[in-house]
């Protein structure tokens, strides 16, 4: 597949930044022009890549720079207050860190065995195996994409087990979602007609846990059959990327990068991309299939947002995390009279929820009195407020730090799985082998008890909320604009005939490497001013719901012919939920191409995670890399140690996939790459 791709040798250029990016001597997609040195030797690489490194470096801001260009005047003022209580937050942390190993940044460092490490430098050009930088390059963003595909996995395949458990009744949960369960059945070929809900929702489960287990390579991978598109999936194939499992591909991905197995660097950048579909298919896909199918799709909700929510002289309780299913019995049990009725005799107003990362964006649209706060870089800002009585921490984006500031808020931390522990905090789990999945309601009142005793226990902790909180609109999907619409003719009718540019899905987590929420707000505002519509999950949407781009009022951001289109009551950025609901973006994406008639990869849009940061950010935009829509982003990969990987990620796959990748540390830059790559695009198409 990449003999495909690489088709001619590439040289290294430099931006006005000193990001390095690649010019092809055979085509026009030229970025900058070359560097002197160009590709006349390794040494003057090497030179010359470091030399990028260190440019890119002098982009980090400072944390006083953070709180001088975070567009959220709550976070600026506790981040203030947290440097006079003299609490560390992420961005003290980051600071401490400078200045960043240049071999790390590049990528060339390989640890993957104990002869090493080894990095590559003009004097040693091969790891002590021989390993070069392309490999070396490689097998890290490899290992980084498996990761990615472990954690999101992980999350499906407790989803996935929670349905089937369900549908057996060993779980006393109702399945909400049964046209979502039906539908998905249908598109699987598994029979419905005259049959009792359960015993579908068995097979479907059956089916998604064995496209994330399924060790045999001649079965099919059969939520890629039911759900991605067939112009993709001949793609897919004919490239030999279709997975066999999800475990298998995170298997064979830890196989080939160990050492003294695979030695071609083009055999691991093909493990990656079958590594993102794997991560896209079980991991955001299937996750959908199963969280719709237990709680329901949801509605569109209006929301309140932002840290000035929280409210004093109530049992403040926030979750964090992934996992919905105790945090729905956590939040039932918490509005029932009964705990209520406690709280009040302790003094308290009632029970308020919070939510932190994507167990809040999850909960919000399905049931009332979740409010969103933060995204994961923050949630220490939430926690140095001192309003919170007990923090609920499952799995993912829960950094360790929280623990800190916790204990100086006298904040009781409680987590919830085996899976994800907390140095110091008290365990409320599920068990590794879930023998005890049947105690859920149970496990839910002891954490709404703890919760009430910490409010009993702090009477007297200093609290501080800044004073800031607006409304949202939230829980935008497939089935709310079929619902608003009709169908997805109206919406595709106003992208080809231009009220509506173009449409990006702006997703990803944060990074203290750009101004913190500054770069995902900066290129948001210049999409929607120039009539993109926005549709945005998980921890990039926090900003955007913050600053009112997710109000109805928001409309007004937006460029004349899309504020038209968006009347009377419609925000310029549609929030679709947490993070797996991306596939909520590329099923409206989807949608729209099959009313047009167009394939993916011609449509004006684009993915834009502008400060991604984890590994399963890596995964997410090789997830629509690989369905033809490019990505756009504000941190680099770290990928400057090789001239082969940066060309394969940025410009390679053009001919093959349909899309590529572009960073750019400007944000605002980036957003005007966007529209004018989605206007090269509408001319392609003869809408112009």
């Amino acid at each position: 597949m990449i003999e495909k791709i690489h088709s001619h040798r590439n040289l290294i250029g430099f931006d006005e930044n000193g990001i390095p990016t690649v010019t092809h001597p055979a085509t026009d997609h030229h970025h900058e022009q070359v560097h002197p040195h160009g590709d006349s030797s390794d040494d003057a690489f090497i030179r010359d890549y470091m030399a990028a490194v260190g440019a890119y470096k002098q982009t980090f801001p400072t944390r006083d720079e953070q709180i001088e260009q975070t567009p959220d005047p709550a976070v600026r003022e506790m981040l203030i207050r947290q440097k006079q209580l003299g609490i560390d937050t992420t961005f003290d942390r980051f600071d401490k860190q400078k200045p960043q190993c240049n071999f790390g940044l590049a990528g060339v460092c390989c640890k993957n065995c104990n002869m090493g490490p080894c990095r590559i430098t003009a004097k040693a050009k091969r790891g002590i195996c021989g390993a070069d930088a392309d490999l070396i390059v490689a097998r890290n963003l490899l290992r980084s994409a498996a990761a990615g595909a472990a954690q999101h996995g992980m999350h499906g395949r407790e989803l996935m087990l929670e349905l089937k458990w369900a549908a057996e009744s060993k779980l006393d949960v109702p399945l909400l979602g049964e046209q979502k369960i039906k539908d998905t059945a249908a598109a699987f070929g598994i029979p419905t007609a005259h049959r009792k809900l359960k015993s579908v929702a068995a097979d479907l489960a059956g089916a998604l846990l064995a496209d994330l287990s399924n060790p045999d390579p001649a079965k099919p991978y059969k939520t890629i059959e039911a759900c991605a598109p067939p112009e993709r999936v001949a793609v897919w194939k004919d490239l030999d990327l279709v997975p066999i499992s999800a475990y298998h591909e995170v298997f064979e991905a830890y196989h080939k990068t160990g050492v003294g197995t695979d030695g071609d660097w083009k055999s691991i950048l093909q493990q990656m991309l079958r590594c993102g579909l794997a991560f896209t298919f079980s991991g955001v896909v299937g996750t959908s299939i199963a969280t719709d199918g237990l709680f329901g799709v949801g509605d569109r909700v209006t929301s309140k947002v932002n840290i000035g929510a929280l409210k004093k002289g109530y049992v403040n309780i926030a979750v964090h995390g992934h996992l919905p299913l105790l945090v729905k019995a956590i939040v039932k049990a918490g509005q029932s009279e009964k705990f209520v009725d406690l709280a009040r005799r302790q003094g308290a107003k009632g029970i308020r929820f919070y939510g932190i990362c994507c167990s809040g964006l999850s909960a919000m649209y399905r049931y009332a009195g979740v409010i969103p706060l933060s995204n994961a870089v923050s949630a220490e800002l939430v926690l140095g407020t001192g309003a919170l009585d007990l923090w609920v921490a499952d799995v993912q984006d829960v950094f360790p730090a929280i623990m800190d500031v916790a204990h100086c808020t006298q904040t009781a931390v409680v987590t919830t799985s085996a899976s994800a522990r907390l140095p110091g905090a008290e365990r409320f789990e599920y068990d590794r082998h879930h023998s005890n999945i049947g105690e859920t309601k149970t496990l839910a009142e002891k954490i709404v008890m703890r919760g009430i005793q910490s409010f009993a226990d702090r009477r007297g902790v200093p609290v501080y909320i800044p004073p800031y909180e607006v409304e949202a609109e939230v829980g935008f999907s497939v089935e709310y604009v079929h619902k608003r619409f009709g169908s997805m003719t109206p919406v595709a009718e106003a992208i080809r005939d231009g009220r509506i540019l173009g449409i990006v899905n702006m997703v990803g987590c944060n990074n203290p490497k750009v101004p913190y929420e500054r770069c995902i707000a900066d290129v948001t505002e210049v999409l929607v001013k120039n009539n993109v519509l926005v549709l945005s999950n998980g921890c990039a949407s926090y900003p955007l719901m913050k600053l009112g781009y997710c109000s109805k009022a928001g409309r007004e951001k937006a460029g004349e012919a899309l504020r038209k289109f968006l009347a009377p009551d419609l925000p310029p950025v549609w929030h679709v939920g947490e993070c797996i609901d991306n596939t909520r973006s590329s099923g409206i994406m989807a949608g729209i191409a099959a009313t047009l008639g167009v394939d993916l990869p011609a449509m004006p849009y684009a993915f834009s995670s502008p400060e991604w940061s984890n590994e399963k950010g890596l995964d997410a935009a090789m997830g629509f890399r690989l369905l033809g829509v490019s990505s756009y982003h504000c941190v680099e990969a770290p990928i400057f140690g090789s001239k082969n990987v940066i060309e394969f990620m940025k410009e390679g796959t053009r001919e093959t996939l349909g899309s590529v990748m572009h960073v750019n540390v400007d944000p605002k830059a980036l957003g005007e790459k966007i529209v004018a790559d989605m206007k090269a695009k509408r001319a392609a198409l003869g809408w112009d």
